[in-house]
């Protein structure tokens, strides 16, 4: 049997594991049976090393090359589903109510666990991978917390890579950019106080639904005039909470606006906010109100090392053919907690096709098993040129 065909074989036992993992999709840090799942295979495996419960439910497994010493580097999958319904109608869609799999982080996980089994049986490398089962990626930020406990110095972790799929992208093929891939995401909520009263005398209330009006216009302009046109910066605000829709004579002491503003540039993220504090301050002085500002940080932007990209590219297009990766994609707005590892050391993340599917967060989304393959060959591509030795 060629290498190829020990790659497919295992592939394709691969999307049985997947569609296991699918079907019992579990949130944050619960990963109990899912760790277990991924733990018990890595152990028939035959990895060196395996170290469980790392931020409750991750995983950290070495595996040594046969080559000699060499360099380690960390590869790591999120595991964890959303809470929301599954509409797929598939024989394997989830069994349970509230959770689903809408993100393909039970493709990820097979998808490493395949390369584990493959790089397990081949060894042809110098030096250790150190592969990275993580939980709470979706809002728990369950990579700072595996950080905290240790794992990049505890096992020597020098470099990091992950991928993660993209509805939209041929399966098969591979997109990524050096710098700035995806974005820093954070939270925040106002309350803005005023003083209520009947709404036929609005001069002896302070209103706070007019300034929170006022403010939430001038919000945008932080975007218009407070930060670079060349440096990508969006503000939304999502959720406007006052008084009662029983009660429509009547002004109320507060009112209450929230949402997201996510940025491109560290330096611009801590820039918005100091804007922001200072608007919302001024703004409500100006209707006779005080705007309190709860200031949620979120993940940072992940943004990929030059060096590191290009040897992932190399990689990709190894596998794919160079037609196939996309070495200076666009960068998206969205936000993932890899950010925090590349942060600590160098690395870079890429995108690999999950063809015509729906889109990620959507309840009628599914992870395309053939994605699994071409991920696969990716991860040992890519140890065999980060540890040739």
């Amino acid at each position: 049997m060629t290498h190829a065909d020990e790659m497919a074989r295992i592939a394709d036992e691969a999307k049985t594991w997947r569609r296991t993992l699918h079907e019992k999709p579990e949130l944050l840090y619960e990963l109990h049976t899912t760790a277990a799942f991924v733990a018990e295979k890595l152990k028939g495996f035959g990895v060196d090393e395996i170290e469980t419960g790392i931020a409750k439910t991750g995983i950290v497994a070495l595996i040594r090359g046969a080559k000699g010493e060499g360099p380690v580097i960390g590869l790591r999958a999120d595991m964890d589903a959303l809470p929301m319904d599954e509409k797929t109608n598939l024989p394997y869609a989830s069994k349970v109510p509230g959770m689903m799999h809408a993100c393909g982080h039970d493709g990820h996980t097979a998808t490493l666990l395949a390369a584990a089994r493959y790089l397990c049986e081949t060894r042809d490398f110098a030096g250790t991978v150190a592969l990275i089962f993580q939980p709470a990626e979706e809002g728990g930020a369950g990579a700072r917390t595996m950080i905290e406990e240790g794992i990049l110095e505890r096992f020597g972790i020098g470099a990091v890579y992950a991928m993660h799929n993209q509805p939209g992208l041929p399966v098969g093929q591979f997109a990524t950019r050096p710098g700035p891939l995806m974005a820093g995401g954070d939270r925040f909520v106002v309350t803005v106080s005023g003083r209520g009263g009947h709404a036929s005398a609005p001069t002896k209330s302070i209103d706070p639904v007019v300034a929170a009006a006022h403010l939430i216009a001038s919000a945008q302009t932080l975007v218009s005039r407070f930060s670079d046109p060349f440096d990508q910066v969006v503000v939304s605000i999502t959720w406007l909470e006052a008084g009662s829709g029983g009660a429509l004579n009547v002004i109320p002491d507060t009112a209450i606006f929230g949402g997201t503003i996510r940025t491109m540039n560290s330096a611009t993220r801590a820039e918005i906010e100091a804007h922001l504090r200072r608007m919302l301050k001024a703004g409500a002085e100006q209707f006779g109100c005080e705007a309190e500002l709860d200031w949620r940080p979120g993940y940072p932007v992940t943004s990929n090392d030059a060096a590191k990209t290009a040897l992932a590219v190399a990689a990709a297009a190894a596998v794919a053919g160079a037609q196939n990766v996309d070495d200076n994609c666009d960068a998206l707005m969205g936000s993932e907690d890899f950010s925090y590892l590349l942060e600590k050391r160098p690395g870079a993340i890429l995108w690999y096709g999950n063809g015509d599917s729906a889109e990620l967060h959507n309840a009628a989304y599914n992870f395309d098993d053939g994605a699994i393959l071409p991920g696969m060959r990716f991860w040992v591509e890519l140890v065999s040129r980060e540890l040739a030795g």
